[in-house]
């Protein structure tokens, strides 16, 4: 295997069109380059990019940094879609702090789904079994099934400004 250095835009942009937790830079790219034929037109920055596809800069100008963590989630050790769910929510808050506690206010028609403190989720339910969100000041509702963390999963990555093809490879994997 061979070693090239690219900038970061252009990993980030690599990186965003992740269709699965775990593909490979050279999976996306071998992807995408068969999807754009013919293959090799040059850009400002030197690097190869299909024909019509957007440079790096162009990219990020609208698709956030997906960064490494997001890219490498590890779910398929976890036992249950809880487990997977609150391994999601650690690395999506990992991976952008502050779009996170941006998007981190979603609400359903009762609930609270994400707060600082426990005590605030138990306010708005009986059994809303608040968990802490790992490695973040978070805690999160476990007590809902998995069609519902998958949505709440989706609100919270649409409002950090993900794209839905990363996020519906996210929601894949709880």
């Amino acid at each position: 295997m061979k070693t090239i250095e690219v900038d970061d835009e252009l990993y980030f942009y690599i990186a965003s069109q992740t269709r699965h937790i775990g593909e490979s830079a050279s999976d996306i790219l071998r992807r995408l380059l068969q999807a754009q034929a013919p293959v090799a037109a040059t850009t400002h920055a030197g690097s190869l990019a299909p024909q019509g596809a957007e440079s790096g800069e162009q990219a990020m100008a609208h698709l956030p940094s997906t960064g490494e963590l997001l890219a490498s989630i590890d779910t398929q050790s976890e036992e249950t879609s809880i487990a997977r769910f609150m391994r999601i929510l650690s690395c999506l808050y990992q991976d952008q702090q502050q779009a996170f506690i941006r998007a981190a206010d979603i609400r359903g028609r009762k609930r609270v789904y994400f707060s600082r403190s426990q005590e605030e989720l138990l306010a708005t339910g009986k059994t809303t079994k608040p968990r802490p969100i790992p490695q973040t000041p978070y805690w999160v509702i476990t007590n809902t099934n998995t069609s519902r963390k998958r949505n709440i999963l989706i609100q919270l990555m649409e409002n950090m400004g993900y794209n839905k093809s990363l996020i519906q490879a996210v929601c894949d994997r709880i």
